[in-house]
């Protein structure tokens, strides 16, 4: 007898987020950047606690001013402020990641609905996804945290001469921005994975797939958009008015800055594409400087989802800046400008400490541009291959990326300073309206707002710097791989 063998046949399925090892989608380019902002926004936070304690333990043991607990009460009011700032840029950015990460996956979902998964089994793995990167990132940032705490009573011990006694490093308090952060990466992955409810089996025959003008356009789109900005424009109305009686004024018009902007960020798809189309122009007719500009314009959901994290960052730190530099120059108004520069020391200390505070908000908004800018080169493998195989250099590609970078973070920065001043006028009026003033101790009425060019300056260049470091990833990856692997890639 002969034995036949039999031909062995191999099927290869291909590692994905659903055949793959549990975490393999961590390696999933944009993940690491979430990670990264959870950490960066917990971190904040347990460091704010952390430093609130230990400045309240410190003024506990003066023994001029020990039993005051108003500047206790102050300082902790601003680190309960800031922190729920950067959790809710944190947010903001990680909704805006996912949404992007949904749109690369749009083929990979669908080919899933095929087989039949359902579309909410789909957006319930994302949201998974979204808890496991923000329990990830608060468990860093917890971490590194209290570790930079650590460091920092070192310093405060040695600068003061004394450690307070009944300080600890182990507060019970810093568990709320821990946990805060890991439910707001959680939630935000939901409301960016919303898009996976209408991805349809029919689209596995495409690839990543962003919304066109046309279709984010609709006005049934945006009831919502609309609602939040015209109820923060009334309670910003209403702030400056009642801060014309009251500084309480400054509260409602912080829930009125808080649902405007809101409003602006969720609709950024409406906003940003005018302000890119007009700093397009700026840019020449160059073949790359055209290429560069309408990429902007044709998915503004994708290049407005970039946008927004800086006009976030620059908005907040110009609004601080407009906001002290009023309060500073009222002062100065008021005292006929006989004060001696030292008198300011404290003020302009404070400002600064604020001003560096706020700054990792913006830091966090960066980090977030830079990830979307490189998801974005990723997802568009196959058009930058169709442009160097028709006759488009390494260098005009590269060059193509880095002039969307710069169109990006420009319309971004003056859309910002722009928001920032106006907000940063609305704070101060709703604030010092009702302040009396010398000589006869009237109401001051009307604040002119006041712009620091230092700050300004700042933020130009760090803008420039930003572009930079943006576009240096995504340049390497535009011209890494052959126009042939490009084209054939999904």
């Amino acid at each position: 007898m002969t034995a036949v063998a039999e031909p062995l046949t191999h099927t290869i399925v291909p590692e994905t987020a659903a055949t793959g090892p549990r975490l393999a989608w961590l390696r999933d380019r944009g993940m690491g950047a979430s990670v990264l902002v959870a950490a960066l926004s917990a971190g904040f936070g347990v460091v704010l606690v952390e430093t609130t304690a230990y400045l309240g333990a410190v003024l506990q043991a003066d023994p001029f001013i020990g039993d005051s607990d108003s500047l206790a009460l102050v300082v902790g009011i601003l680190s309960v402020l800031l922190t729920g700032v950067a959790m809710y840029v944190a947010a903001i950015v990680t909704a805006n990641t996912f949404s992007t990460i949904i749109a690369g996956r749009t083929r990979q979902i669908a080919l899933m609905r095929l087989i039949g998964a359902s579309a909410r089994s789909q957006r319930s793995e994302v949201g998974r996804q979204g808890l496991i990167v923000g329990v990830i990132g608060a468990a860093i940032g917890l971490v590194a945290g209290v570790g930079l705490a650590a460091l920092g009573v070192q310093i405060g011990s040695q600068l003061i001469g004394t450690t307070p006694q009944d300080f600890t490093l182990a507060q019970p308090f810093m568990a709320l921005p821990v946990v805060g952060v890991a439910l707001t990466t959680w939630a935000a992955a939901w409301a960016g994975s919303r898009r996976v409810l209408t991805v349809t089996p029919l689209q596995a025959i495409g690839g990543s797939v962003e919304r066109s003008h046309d279709e984010v356009s609709r006005p049934s789109r945006h009831i919502g958009v609309w609602i939040l900005l015209v109820t923060g424009a009334l309670l910003l109305a209403a702030g400056v008015g009642l801060g014309l009686l009251h500084p309480l004024g400054v509260v409602v018009a912080f829930f009125g800055g808080v649902l405007s902007f809101t409003g602006l960020a969720t609709g950024s798809v409406l906003f940003m594409p005018p302000v890119l189309r007009l700093v397009g122009r700026m840019f020449g007719s160059s073949a790359t400087a055209r290429l560069a500009a309408e990429n902007a314009l044709r998915y503004p959901e994708r290049s407005s989802r970039m946008a927004i994290g800086v006009v976030m960052g620059v908005t907040l730190v110009t609004m601080f800046a407009v906001a002290l530099e009023s309060v500073k120059q009222m002062m100065i108004g008021q005292s006929g400008g006989d004060m001696p520069p030292e008198f300011f020391a404290p003020f302009d200390a404070f400002a600064g400490v604020m001003m560096v505070l706020v700054a990792v908000s913006a830091v966090i908004a960066a980090v977030g541009l830079v990830n979307l800018l490189t998801i974005g080169v990723v997802q568009r493998r196959r058009e930058l291959g169709l442009l160097r195989s028709i006759g488009l250099s390494n260098r005009q590609v590269r060059r193509m990326v880095l002039l969307e970078a710069t169109h990006i973070t420009v319309a971004a920065t003056l859309t910002g300073l722009v928001l920032g001043v106006v907000y940063g006028w609305i704070a101060a009026q709703s604030l010092l309206g009702s302040v009396p003033t010398y000589p006869d101790f009237a109401p001051a009425g009307l604040v002119a707002p006041h712009v620091p060019w230092l700050p300004i300056v700042i933020i130009v260049v760090a803008t420039a710097v930003l572009t930079l470091v943006a576009a240096a990833a995504p340049t390497r990856l535009a011209t890494r791989v052959a126009p042939v692997e490009a084209l054939a890639a999904d």
